[in-house]
Formats: structure tokens, sequence, C-alpha cells
């Protein structure tokens, strides 16, 4: 049994599967037998592999807010409960969930009932000589405990308000997430990023990203590509490439990829999300006899002509595309 401080209150940690250390929790706790524990895991992508929930709001709000004060409670993986999750943004919280190598059961540090403690010395009145170890990290910063999203009902709901509300919840899973991929997140998709964002300017329900399928560490966008969209009006010389992740993916209202092996990569990662992945050639006016044609070819290390070329490709499509959205 672990005190321990987060960003929000001290909580009280030990071995989620292990049996007899929940039976020692809801003891100390005096928590109900039907009452559930929640949990803290180390990192977003974590949820990956405990819940069956794919639907885009999910991901679009633990993007938003984890690591920090939001619990969601999902369907577990195999769909027959319900788990609470969380990603602590304070460094102690997180390396104890991390250094101890399993899910840990993590509710506030006080007997049920009480008020939940925002410093050590608090959650020790109730639980000194109950508990094995007790980590000093000062005052928790927010003092109060977590949001708790619930997404098991029709809609997202807030059970439990914290910093952030059900207005904030509301604002960020309505706003649409629309994706761009290619490879190195350096030319195509940085262009069709910048251009659809200058055509939607005005539209703050619309989130525009870009990612690559082969992106290792953050570089800016190719020479070229800066000096063709600067053709547009556009400035992307501090553009920073970021990798292709499943949380980007499942967070994604719709996905366009620059050809169809980006297309492939894409659903080996987020099988589930085929019906929001296209390929974004799709879009643009197609000449006859090239209906197959559908790839946007990759105009690094090409003369700048082919970067026009790729750009007034990408510009068709996306003119479109704006009309959809």
């Amino acid at each position: 049994m672990v005190i321990f401080p987060t960003e929000t209150v001290y909580g009280l940690g030990c071995d989620f599967d292990n049996t007899k250390a929940l039976g020692r929790l809801r003891e100390i706790k005096k928590r109900a037998e039907q009452k559930p524990f929640s949990i803290l895991i180390d990192r977003p992508a974590r949820i990956l592999n405990l819940t069956s929930y794919n639907e885009p709001a999910l991901y679009k709000l633990i993007d938003q807010f984890w690591p920090g004060p939001l619990t969601v409670i999902v369907p577990d993986k195999m769909g027959e409960g319900t788990l609470g999750l969380r990603v602590s943004d304070h460094a102690v919280a997180s390396r104890l969930v991390a250094h101890s190598g399993c899910l840990l059961a993590a509710p506030s540090a006080n007997i049920e009932g009480r008020s939940p403690p925002t410093t050590c010395q608090e959650a020790l009145k109730d639980l000194d000589g109950l508990v094995d170890v007790a980590l000093d990290g000062g005052t928790c910063r927010l003092g109060v405990s977590s949001t708790v999203v619930d997404f098991t009902q029709d809609s997202p709901r807030v059970t439990r308000e914290g910093t952030i509300t059900q207005q904030d919840v509301d604002a960020i899973i309505r706003r649409k997430t629309i994706l761009f991929v290619c490879t190195g997140n350096s030319c195509r998709s940085v262009m069709a990023e910048y251009l659809l964002k200058k055509m939607l300017e005005k539209r703050v329900d619309v989130e525009i990203l870009s990612a690559g399928t082969g992106v290792f560490i953050r570089t800016p966008a190719s020479p070229e590509t800066v000096v063709t969209l600067k053709k547009e009006g556009l400035d992307a010389s501090k553009h920073q490439a970021q990798a292709v992740t499943d949380i980007l993916l499942k967070k994604a209202d719709l996905v366009l990829v620059m050809t169809r092996q980006h297309r492939q990569q894409v659903l080996e990662m987020a099988p589930e999300i085929e019906k929001r992945v296209y390929l974004l050639k799709e879009f643009a006016r197609i000449p006859k006899g090239s209906e197959t044609d559908l790839d946007i070819p990759d105009p690094i290390g090409r003369p700048s002509e082919t970067y026009d070329e790729c750009l007034w490709t990408i510009k068709e499509a996306i003119q479109k595309i704006v009309k959809i959205i």
C-alpha cells in the first residue's frame, strides 16, 4: 500500500491484479464491495490493451487531457465490465506506476466519505499505520479530484466534475479531426495540412493534423515543401514531423493517406478505422484511363516542378473535401 501524490489529490495505490491487495485496499478505505477502484496507467497508449471502445470521442479527449486530471470509464477489453482509467501528470505518480510494472489501483488516500487529501500529512491522518510507504510530494497542484467521464452511456457524460467541465468535454468531442498521412511527414501530408488549414481558417470546430508512417525523429518540412507552400502564402518553416500513432488514428474522423501502401500500414495499426480511411487522390479529378492510379507519388529528391505538380493534385482534392466538411 503506497500513499503518493498526483496533480489532483493524494492517491492510495496497490497492484490492481492482486486480489489480496485489493481486499486490503477495500478494508483500509472502508469502501463498499460493489464500488470499483480507478486505475492509474503509465501512458495513454496503454488504454488500447484495456478497452474495446473504439469511437473517436474517447481518443480525442485523452489526446487533449492525458496526462492530466481526467478519468475515463470505458468497457473492458472483453466487454464484460467497465474500467476507470487515468494517466497522471505528476512526476512521482507517473514514475511509481511505470516502475511498479502493474496496473495501479489508485483511489484517493482517505477513508470513504472524507475529503480527499491534498498533502501527505492529511493522508496520514487517516492512514498512518495502515500503509507500507508514503511518498511526500508536497501540496497537490490542483487540489480537487479528477473529472470522471463515463463512455458507457449513450453519449460521454461527466459524472464527477473537477477542473474539466462537461462544456470542455463536449467542445473537444464535437470537433471534427482530419489526419493526413504520408511517409516522412515532411512534404505531401504537410502540403495537405497547411492548405486545408488555410481554407478552413475560420472553422474552430475542425482540427487538422498530419503525421508519417516512417517518422522516428522530429524533423522539419523539406526545404522544397517550404518553398512550394510559400508560393501559396503559407509558412511551413516551423513544421515538425510526428509519427502516426494508434491514438492519432483512433481520434480522427477522417484519415486521408497518399498511397495504397500508407493505407495498408494505417489499417495494420488500427483495422477498426477502415471506414474512415481514404486515399486523398480519390477526391481529385482523375484523367480518363487513370482511374486505378490513386497514389500521390513522393516528390522527395525530385525537381521543384514535381513539388508544384504534387501540390496541384493535393489542392484539387482538398477543394472537394472542404465542401464535404
